[in-house]
Formats: structure tokens, C-alpha cells, sequence
């Protein structure tokens, strides 16, 4: 059954860098009729902290996050990764804890954005814009946390005028990985070559993905080369595409 609210964790990626993934998915959550709580004060899911092994730091910014969350509403995540260490972390995080349950609950309500527009609304898309060519990179923790795989796909199929030529490499990391790209900046770089050069192979002038993250990683790593590609958040390509003007 439709919800007729859900919150919206931004993501702190997103806030910074790709706002307008963000008011994007507000939209096409908004066009369903559902209405949007945003809770100010919302910052990082802790997912740094916790990889990093600092576990008494990371609980402290997640027991933060999950206060402001405190009506029995999904919580929609545009983002694979934040929503993986969300929904499946955070239990892990506070186990042994007197919070341990208030966890467990919490995580059943997280939805990653594309799978609750699919999986939970239904939503059926009228492509308005022109024709278009892309390509799609599947995040890790999206593919292998949230299962991540035919949702998106589901959303493109939709789009009449929109081709997506599919990377040979798809579900290869792109090398960021949050903090391994400062640990091994070597390996995240030669990581993140291979991506590109897939992306160039494609021909595609726009490579999209449903994590702000990785698309941070691969759209620095094309200007950096002058390559002509440029990332996008799918939920911006969406309402971009979709929206009446």
C-alpha cells in the first residue's frame, strides 16, 4: 500500500555536491502523491566512521540520524551506499546495545530511492524529452548490499527516446569507495581508469547512476582526462526527462 508520507535523508554526498539528485527525488516522490517530511540536522550515515573501525564515533553520528526519524514512516535514500549502511549496518552497530532494537527498526523502513519508486509505488514514466544515449554504472554497495540491479533499469526502460548502451564493466567498482580511495590512491586511480575508459567506449555523452559517490569519483576522473561524458544522478535524469514544463 502506498504511504501517504516518507522521510528523505539527503545524504551528505548529495547535499554537497549533487543538490539538485536531491530535489529530484523529492519531486518524483512528490508527483506520487506522497508527501515528503526533510528533517533538518541530518548530516552523515556514519558509513566512514564505521569503515574506518571507529565504531563508538560512527554510532554516535547514527543515533543522531535515527532521532530525527522517529515516526513509523519509510525513510527514502538516494543512495545505494548510504542506504546499505543504513538498513543493513546499523543493526550490526548497536548490537549488544540497549539501542540494538530501536536499530533493527529503524533499518526495516530504509528504502534506497529507486527501489521504493518501483518496488513500492509502481511508478510509470512518460518520457518527454529528446532523443538521448547513456550508459550505467552500478554502485557496489547498490548491486551487493541492496540488491540494487533491476530498478534502475526499470525506470530507464520507461523512457521511450532514451538509449542505454550498457559498460562491459558495469559491475566493476569505479575505485572510490569512500575511504579506500585515500588509503590506496593507486589503486583507486588505476580502478578508476578502467571505469572511464569503459564509459568512453560506449559512446555515451552521459554515464548515470543511482550513487552520488561513485558518479563524485568518475565525473572527477573524466574532466581530469577532458573526456566529453558527464555524470548524472539517475533521479535528476528522471525528473529532468518526466517533469511537465
Amino acid at each position: 500500500m502506498k504511504p501517504e508520507a516518507v522521510y528523505f535523508f539527503g545524504t551528505c554526498v548529495v547535499d554537497l555536491f549533487f543538490p539538485e539528485a536531491g530535489l529530484a527525488g523529492i519531486e518524483l516522490l512528490k508527483r506520487e502523491g506522497v508527501r515528503v517530511v526533510f528533517p533538518r540536522g541530518q548530516t552523515c550515515c556514519a558509513q566512514p566512521a564505521y569503515n574506518c573501525g571507529y565504531h563508538e564515533e560512527a554510532r554516535a553520528v547514527a543515533r543522531g540520524q535515527m532521532a530525527l526519524f522517529p515516526k513509523p514512516l519509510p525513510v527514502v535514500v538516494p543512495s545505494g551506499s548510504c542506504a546499505g549502511m543504513m538498513k543493513h549496518h546499523y543493526p550490526d552497530l548497536f548490537e549488544g546495545t540497549p539501542e540494538h532494537a530501536q536499530a533493527v527498526a529503524f533499518a526495516a523502513r530504509v528504502h534506497e530511492l529507486t527501489q521504493f519508486l518501483v518496488d513500492v509505488l509502481g511508478v510509470r514514466l512518460t518520457d518527454r524529452g529528446e532523443k538521448a544515449t547513456v550508459t550505467w554504472h552500478s554502485s557496489c554497495h547498490g548491486l551487493r548490499e541492496m540488491g540494487l540491479e533491476a530498478e534502475p533499469k526499470a525506470l530507464l526502460s520507461q523512457l521511450s527516446n532514451v538509449t542505454v548502451v550498457p559498460l562491459k564493466r558495469e559491475r566493476e567498482c569505479c575505485g572510490f569507495g569512500g575511504t579506500f580511495s585515500v588509503r590506496y590512491p593507486d589503486i583507486s586511480a588505476a580502478m578508476v581508469t578502467d571505469k572511464i575508459a569503459d564509459v568512453a567506449s560506449t559512446g555515451a555523452p552521459t554515464v548515470l547512476s543511482a550513487d552520488a559517490a561513485c558518479l563524485l569519483n568518475i565525473g572527477g576522473a573524466l574532466e581530469k582526462t577532458g573526456a566529453a561524458a558527464r555524470p548524472m544522478h539517475l533521479a535528476e535524469f528522471l525528473w529532468e526527462r518526466t517533469r511537465e514544463r
